[in-house]
């Protein structure tokens, strides 16, 4: 039988309109059952959530939205809509085999924990600026129909000795009684070296502080995402604390095609030199070439076109080529 904080805990969760946090307690209760040799009943609990998840939203004429953080949370957790699903992103192929690995981790982790285990949800994503972290983060949320909470990190850093540790001990405590994606981006400025030269004992603290609340039991398997364009600035102690790491590159030739096609709409594109594209967008990140493709689109509505070409493409490409020269390092 569930205890009275699992009650109570679903009773909060209904009242706040949580119905994913709802469900992740009652497949606990269900996993609860099972250990103790009541799988029946078991059984029926998760045939019972999957029923509620299936059913969710018939019949409803306006949407219900997940909960917005309030009071000290307000100015720590941005709450963010996920519009994509992984679908939606283009990747590299061995990035989304490990996504979706993670993704069925998470979809059954009321099994896993059964057995003894636990789904990997500490995730951290390595590459340049602009090569699709922050989306894939969103698209992860959306995947797991989940919400996403990007960390304020100017509400979170201080200057005042313990409040940065203080903040993040209150995220932690968020993200371990709600479940969600919890995203920590430009994550170098919190997990940078601690024998880094410009470093300071309070960021020192911070560090350590947050080794310590990753490594943390949590029953409701937060997802936490750390993304950096910088991680030869990152603590290797941090680094061990990750169930993954993926790096994201700049786009193949494939992937531009997609990435550029993804974003033509609602123009045709029958004879596109593909080569040509590909050779302008060369070295540019993904959100790069898909401004590039979007200017396109707006030059040719503006000019009455329904058809694009593929100097209407390379023109852009090349306008983005030429921002990004402009704020290369200069060596004179």
């Amino acid at each position: 039988m569930s205890n009275s904080k699992q009650i109570l805990a679903m009773l909060k969760s209904r009242a706040e309109g949580d119905d994913e946090l709802f469900y992740s307690i009652a497949l606990q209760v269900a996993a609860s059952e099972a250990r103790q040799g009541h799988r029946a009943t078991a059984e029926e609990l998760r045939a019972a959530v999957d029923a509620a998840r299936a059913a969710g939203g018939r019949g409803q004429t306006v949407p219900i939205p997940f909960s917005t953080p309030r009071g000290d949370l307000a100015d720590l957790l941005d709450h963010r809509d996920a519009r994509y699903r992984l679908g939606d992103v283009v990747l590299d192929e061995a990035i989304r085999d490990r996504l979706d690995d993670l993704v069925r981790q998470q979809s059954r982790r009321d099994w896993l924990r059964e057995h003894g285990k636990t789904p990997s949800r500490r995730v951290l994503f390595v590459g340049p600026p602009g090569s699709g972290k922050t989306m894939t983060a969103e698209a992860m949320a959306g995947e797991l129909k989940l919400p996403l909470y990007v960390i304020r990190l100017e509400g979170l850093i201080t200057r005042f000795m313990g409040e940065t540790a203080a903040k993040l001990r209150t995220i932690f405590d968020e993200s371990a009684q709600r479940r969600g994606v919890y995203l920590f981006d430009e994550f170098d400025a919190v997990g940078a070296r601690r024998a880094a030269t410009n470093d300071v004992a309070e960021m020192r603290r911070v560090l350590n502080s947050f080794l310590q609340f990753m490594e943390e039991p949590t029953s409701v398997d937060s997802v936490l995402i750390g993304a950096t364009n910088h991680p030869e600035l990152l603590d290797r102690a941090l680094l061990r604390r990750f169930d993954t790491i993926l790096e994201f590159r700049p786009p193949t030739d494939n992937e531009i095609r997609k990435i550029v096609s993804a974003n033509l709409r609602p123009l045709r594109y029958p004879r596109l030199a593909w080569k040509q594209v590909a050779a302008a967008a060369n070295g540019l990140s993904q959100s790069e070439i898909v401004r590039a493709a979007e200017d396109a689109v707006k030059t040719a509505i503006l000019d009455e076109r329904d058809v694009l070409r593929t100097e209407d493409v390379v023109r852009r490409l090349a306008e983005r080529q030429a921002m990004r020269e402009a704020f290369a390092p200069n060596d004179d």
